[in-house]
């Protein structure tokens, strides 16, 4: 027993770095009890303390960041094997604990003797004393007890908890019915020539598909990586077009599945009943509408203001859409094809951007290996921000892939981070930075560092090549680490609004975003390409026409992602339902489309980022974003992208301050001004 009980305090008592090593599995499920009855006592005695004094920074705050940051240690680690490392038994485990940390969270943010000692220091004198960064701390708690329905009573109360749980479900339920209308429909193909067209690549692939199903010949599924190649290069306009309608009819009633219809997975009912309740929940707090709510942790100050900026990039936009489409329909009728419908828009658009550039992504990937890559993007932010990286040959790891780096500014330690960037089984898709530690002062004076998990799933070297990427690919790699220097580099000592936390979800990406622009730029692709057998960098050639592509329809992108965000908004603005889903949807297509929708296209049933991921009326964050770092981005083109003093100054007022000041005061003070849209449309091709 004594033995098992150490074996807890093992997992509990980590020292600055997570032990990957000796992870027991079983041991996780009991020591997240024990941490958490520990943390519930801890609390309970704390605040029958302030019964006889009143609370302060010290006495209140302190303790109760480094309890959440007890929890943050422990829990971190495991989060990161579940995505990197997974197995039944720790997938079992991950979802037993996950409820008793969304219960944990929900029982602070309902506590009200918690809520009164952070309403008395906020009154208080010593309030006045405290530094910016403190004082934010506590309102932003403020405002999260509201958010979390503190100031209900009785039935509203218990409506504002049922409600919540109720979210959840619908959320886990619209994602599993897409999940599972998307693998209940493929298309199996005997004869070859139904595929001319397609790429070996994706033949191979849809073999291998066919081969899991143990069948003959060909099966495209409708997961992305096998339902795009055939959109973008099959021949066969019947088959792209029997794609395509199951693709946007999934999760509806008019669904496909491989034996009569998938009415079983339609969502309609579902969002119905999430877009009734999230109003109520609105309602409850205050708020008119549930796009109100959301915007009370966002950037952005009022419906009209998201309103405004999307319909301004709409009018810059919307011509360009056209014309983007016209030279679409013009190629096609050329190519004999008699009109363009919504089957054909990848197809001809894929061979038009073929004819007119006349590169691929696969003929950049020999200039991109990625040890090359990595050593430039390192080069690349020691020239921007005067830090040094360099790798530590030994330390504890999950995998041999894993790398880990330390950042040095003037010689000090500053962070630490771990790279993985292959694809393997058992490894979650996608890229993503996480915080593994977050920077604060601990109770006892002691500097806590940050460190960061940056993943990646690019391709495994083989026995004869390094891993290649596609220029798609160093991107990705660099807006992660963007990501990973806001979170490592800020100089601010309060968890709560240190590195990535505390700053408002439509400004979060604007370092990631920010980053990537150097992938663009001569002078840096100098630096972090070299052909793989050569060393030579990427020709001028190659650049000038992954240059000249990258715009490419870039009026007809812009425009869908503004229908999908005007879309978003303006359902979550409603607050009488009086219009149906689909008559909104087809209302803002009026506005936004350059090409019509088939009448059968139920995209929404399957919009899972509003209905079931964080972006309810918050879809409009990543345009928001890309203005932000497009204009912080200009000052380098003015200044020169490699100009120290600018680096320092982005440095300074954006990557150190984490969330402890407003992201439109830290914006003004780097750029002199509040952020246009004049960058992101000359960026994107669409204003000269």
């Amino acid at each position: 027993m004594s033995q098992n009980t150490s074996a807890h305090h093992a997992l509990l008592a980590q020292a600055a770095l997570p032990n990957f090593a000796d992870f027991a599995v079983e041991l996780i499920e009991p020591a997240l009890d024990e941490l958490l009855s520990r943390n519930r006592k801890k609390i309970a005695q704390l605040l029958a303390s302030f019964e006889q004094q009143a609370p302060t920074w010290q006495t209140l705050v302190l303790p109760m960041e480094e309890w959440g940051d007890e929890i943050n240690n422990f829990w971190s680690p495991v989060s990161h094997l579940n995505g990197v490392k997974n197995s039944d038994a720790l997938r079992d485990v991950y979802n037993a604990c996950l409820p008793k940390l969304t219960e944990y969270g929900t029982e602070l943010g309902q506590n009200q003797d918690l809520f009164k000692a952070y309403q008395q220091l906020a009154n208080s004198e010593h309030f006045k004393t405290l530094n910016t960064a403190q004082q934010k701390v506590i309102n932003n708690e403020l405002r999260d007890f509201k958010l979390s329905g503190i100031a209900l009573e009785g039935a509203d109360k218990q409506r504002f908890v049922e409600l919540k749980q109720r979210l959840a479900e619908l959320g886990t339920q619209f994602s599993n019915n897409v999940l599972d209308a998307t693998h209940g429909w493929y298309k199996h193909i005997t004869d070859v020539q139904e595929l001319s067209g397609v790429p070996e690549t994706a033949l191979a692939m849809y073999q291998q598909l066919a081969q899991q199903k143990q069948l003959t010949g060909y099966v495209i599924s409708l997961d992305i990586p096998a339902y795009l190649p055939a959109m973008q290069y099959a021949d066969n306009a019947a088959l792209r077009e029997e794609l395509y309608r199951a693709y946007n009819t999934r999760a509806s009633e008019l669904g496909m599945a491989l034996n009569g219809d998938g009415k079983q997975w339609d969502n309609s009912a579902l969002i119905e009943e999430t877009l009734a309740l999230r109003q109520e929940l609105a309602q409850l707090l205050g708020f008119n509408n549930y796009a109100e709510r959301s915007l009370a942790t966002k950037m952005a100050e009022s419906c009209e203001q998201v309103l405004g900026f999307l319909n301004d990039l709409a009018e810059h936009s919307f011509k360009i859409a056209q014309q983007d489409f016209a030279e679409l329909e013009a190629y096609a009728q050329q190519q004999g094809a008699a009109q363009v419908n919504a089957w054909d828009v990848a197809y001809y658009s894929e061979k038009l951007r073929l004819a007119k550039y006349d590169l691929s992504q696969e003929q950049l990937r020999p200039y991109f290996p990625a040890d090359k890559v990595i050593a430039g993007m390192f080069a690349t932010v020691k020239r921007l921000f005067a830090i040094d990286i360099e790798e530590q040959k030994t330390f504890d790891s999950w995998h041999g892939d894993a790398r880990l780096f330390s950042i040095k500014k003037d010689g000090q330690l500053i962070a630490q981070f771990y790279l993985d960037i292959f694809a393997r089984q058992h490894k979650r898709g996608g890229a993503w930075m996480a915080d593994c530690r977050v920077r604060r002062i601990k109770q006892n004076g002691e500097l806590q560092l940050p460190v960061a998990f940056l993943t990646c799933n690019f391709s495994q070297p083989t026995a004869d090549t390094p891993s290649l990427l596609t220029h798609n690919e160093v991107t990705t790699l660099f807006h992660e680490f963007g990501h990973g220097l806001h979170h490592m580099l800020t100089q601010i000592d309060c968890a709560s609004v240190s590195g990535i936390n505390g700053v408002a979800w439509d400004a979060v990406e604007l370092p990631s975003q920010f980053l990537e622009n150097w992938c663009w730029e001569k002078e840096a692709i100098a630096i972090i390409s070299g052909h793989y057998q050569t060393g030579e960098t990427l020709p001028d050639e190659l650049l000038e026409k992954m240059l000249a592509a990258r715009n490419f329809q870039s009026g007809m992108q812009m425009m869908r992602q503004i229908e999908f965000s005007l879309f978003d908004f303006s359902l979550h603005m409603q607050t009488d339902n009086n219009l149906s889903v689909q008559e909104l949807l087809n209302q803002v297509r009026e506005k936004t489309s350059v090409y019509p929708t088939p009448e059968f296209n139920r995209f929404q049933n399957s919009f899972s980022h509003i209905f079931a991921g964080g972006y309810a009326a918050g879809y409009y964050s990543y345009k928001w974003a890309e203005v932000l770092s497009a204009d912080a981005f200009s000052r380098f083109e003015e200044e020169g992208i490699f100009n120290a003093e600018t680096g320092r100054s982005f440095l300074e007022n954006i990557l150190t301050m984490g969330g402890s000041k407003e992201p439109m005061e830290l914006f003004e003070a780097f750029r002199g001004r509040k952020p246009t849209t004049a960058a992101l449309l000359r960026h994107s091709g669409i204003a000269a």
